[in-house]
């Protein structure tokens, strides 16, 4: 079935899927609770069996609703992509249902986004951070965390002693992520990319 029939079939079989712009790939929106349905659907009647990817996006403390989940879905039959994103209903609490009943794999992809974005998976059966330590108080990948980091105790004291002996400030700091002058400057979107307080703080004299 050619690429656009299938996404009309998904918006037959789910009222409320609508197109999603897209420079590569075919792809649908879908309300979060449909998701586990349609990805089903995607999987077992269309051959998109192998979920390369599960990722989220922020768009910012201003937009609402604030949180995006995207699945990279890939037919192994046809050699075809499809991308299908669900809103977080509550950008408080921002949640979707988990697909690891229909893709074992996704238990790491759910608990990263758990991890950096703060999304919760319903029905994750192991649903904890994967990068950070438990209690971490941030979360690194939404809007508001600036690309300098910011500064946390850290868990184990051996390791907090040893890190703050040996502390070198980051490459880049800053980041290649601030437009320059003339250019567009998303700052208002993006991380606090010219926060540099924490090499002030840690830079010690030649």
């Amino acid at each position: 079935m050619p690429e656009p029939e299938v996404t009309a079939a998904v918006k037959a079989k789910f009222p409320q899927a609508t197109d999603r712009a897209s420079l590569d790939h075919p792809a649908v929106n879908l309300p979060a609770a449909d998701v586990p349905a349609a990805l089903a659907c995607l999987r077992d009647e269309f051959a998109f069996d192998m979920l390369t990817d599960l990722t989220a996006v922020d768009w910012s403390s201003a937009a609402s609703p604030r949180f995006t989940v995207v699945y990279h879905l890939f037919s192994t039959a046809r050699h075809d992509y499809i991308r299908v994103a669900a809103d977080c209903p509550n950008d408080a609490e921002p949640a979707v249902p988990s697909v690891c009943a229909l893709w074992p794999g996704a238990n790491w992809h759910e608990r990263e986004v758990y991890d950096m974005f703060g999304i919760g998976f319903t029905g994750h059966p192991d649903l904890r951070r994967i990068l950070m330590w438990d209690g971490y108080p941030h979360f690194p990948l939404r809007k508001e965390f600036p690309l300098a980091g910011i500064e946390t105790p850290l868990p184990d004291a051996e390791v907090a002693a040893e890190t703050h002996a040996s502390v070198k400030p980051a490459p880049l700091m800053g980041g290649p992520f601030v437009a320059s002058s003339g250019q567009v400057n998303l700052g208002a979107a993006e991380p606090g990319g010219k926060d540099e307080s924490w090499t002030e703080r840690h830079e010690k004299p030649e």
